[in-house]
């Protein structure tokens, strides 16, 4: 049976886990390869994995209050990478499924916002956001819509790619949305740490969106590409039309 927790004393427990498991030698690489300002402690995907699902399964919390808690404190007291990915896992565990209500959409934006990079980006918006899509699409599309046109290119990636997976359940005119509202986003710029230049995530992202529903439809994809002509990007029509 599992045990009742306080947010501070589990968020202790997943740092502490996570220092156990380290491994110094692989640290630096794997900085390097997420181009990561924040450092890591070495703890690859399945480690990492298992020491959630351990810690999770055995140490609960109690209510929606504590478990917002120890979210945000992982998230905003990282001090490595994994004590994030650690977050991510906290916030999908399958015992908290009840608090993930439409009201957690903010939450999503500041996870998405501050992380910044594909990683914890993609992870949320395929993941967390497309669930709450999901189950309360009445209550979540017009901020996504409204996000499709943020400044913030990484709530745009997430407008674009959060139906990444739903096959024949996609929202058509959500996606129709959130791809037109950034085929003209070349006066945007990335930050300036980026390594890829203008809107290559957004880019990119758009193909991706595109390539997963031309499995259900190729049909509606081919046209949707064809129809925009010159205003897709290279790189967004090579990635749409990869399986065609």
């Amino acid at each position: 049976m599992p045990h009742e927790i306080r947010p501070d004393d589990l968020v202790t427990m997943v740092r502490e886990q996570i220092a156990l498991a380290a491994d110094p030698d692989k640290a630096p690489a794997m900085q390097a390869y997420m181009k990561s300002a924040m450092p890591y402690r070495g703890v690859t995907s399945q480690p990492l994995s298992r020491l959630c699902r351990e810690v999770y399964s055995a140490w609960v919390l109690p209510d929606e209050e504590s478990w917002h808690e120890a979210l945000l404190a992982l998230w905003d007291g990282a001090e490595f990478r994994e004590e994030r990915y650690a977050a991510t896992t906290l916030a999908g565990h399958r015992l908290y499924r009840e608090h993930r209500e439409p009201w957690t959409l903010e939450l999503w934006r500041h996870l998405v916002v501050t992380g910044a990079w594909w990683d914890h980006v993609d992870d949320v918006a395929t993941h967390r956001v497309r669930e709450l899509l999901e189950r309360f699409p009445g209550a979540v599309t017009p901020t996504l819509r409204e996000w499709a046109v943020e400044d913030d290119l990484w709530l745009r990636r997430t407008a674009i790619i959060c139906q990444v997976g739903l096959g024949e359940r996609l929202d058509r005119d959500l996606l129709t949305h959130a791809i037109d509202a950034n085929l003209d986003g070349s006066t945007r710029t990335t930050p300036p740490e980026s390594p890829y230049g203008r809107e290559f995530f957004v880019r990119k992202a758009i193909g991706w969106a595109l390539r997963d529903h031309c499995r259900t439809d190729p049909g509606w994809v081919g046209a949707f590409v064809a129809e925009r002509g010159d205003r897709l990007s290279g790189l967004s029509r090579r990635e749409a039309l990869k399986h065609a």
